[in-house]
């Protein structure tokens, strides 16, 4: 995860570096990316790709006429067969994900998909105002995710749009589905990123996130918690929040942040 992360950065601010340059980076958002999956799909890419037909027919059984059925107490629903999608929760959901998507793949100097599991994000590496090829594969991802039954919720898809030179006009936001793709500061695999590139928001987010962590410290200090426990609550629950992501971030936040 904090290779995906380190490999964008690189890339964009590798590019930043050239005069007149802008990046432009889009974060497609599935609607249940996981149980979108459709097995006969899924079984067809396999064997292009040369997965042995046993593993694949294995993977199709496993996918197909799974019973589905609510228990309360005592009461069970009726049941239900399901024959879309991985179940949730399970090591190999993201993983077939990842195969689903596979023979789609972009990478030019200029543009490329970068995937991560059902985090899928165009970056968009911009010389002098040229934005065709990015918008060329957006369309061609959008057309594609539309081929293979994988529905983009428009709402929650987000750009982000960096120009340190700030000398050419914000292009015209892209449209999915007839609806303008929002420009924010975005989380990526959870790890906050603004349009100056730089760690101020992420900083402050995980010093609220610290603090109110901190709060359950203190109770359970005066509950008279102590030693090992207490650490090992520590550790998890506070440090666990303040340090995620920290190699991508650390190096490079302000004297403020640090």
């Amino acid at each position: 995860m904090e290779d995906a992360i380190i490999y964008l950065l690189h890339s964009v601010l590798s590019h930043l570096e050239k005069a007149g340059s802008t990046v432009r980076i889009m974060f497609f958002d599935f609607s249940s990316a996981f149980n979108t999956i459709q097995p006969n799909l899924l079984g067809d890419k396999l064997q292009n790709a040369g997965v042995d037909h046993h593993l694949t027919a294995w993977i199709i059984d496993y996918l197909t006429n799974r019973p589905l059925y609510v228990r309360l107490q005592s009461c069970e629903s009726d049941r239900l067969l399901c024959s879309t999608g991985a179940p949730q929760g399970t090591v190999l959901a993201p993983f077939l994900f990842i195969l689903y998507t596979l023979d789609f793949r972009h990478a030019t100097p200029n543009c490329h998909l970068q995937k991560f599991s059902d985090d899928s994000a165009i970056v968009g590496l911009i010389t002098e105002g040229e934005h065709r090829e990015y918008k060329g594969l957006m369309k061609d991802f959008v057309d594609w995710c539309q081929q293979n039954l994988l529905q983009i919720n428009p709402r929650e898809t987000k750009e982000l749009v960096v120009d340190f030179y700030r000398k050419q006009s914000s292009p015209a936001p892209m449209n999915i589905h007839g609806t303008d793709i929002e420009r924010v500061t975005y989380k990526y695999l959870g790890v906050l990123k603004n349009n100056k590139l730089d760690w101020s928001t992420n900083t402050d987010t995980l010093i609220r996130k610290g603090q109110s962590r901190l709060f359950l410290l203190r109770k359970l200090r005066s509950f008279g918690f102590q030693g090992s426990l207490f650490k090992t609550f520590d550790n998890s629950v506070v440090a666990s929040a303040i340090h995620y992501g920290i190699v991508c971030w650390s190096g490079s936040i302000s004297a403020r942040d640090r």
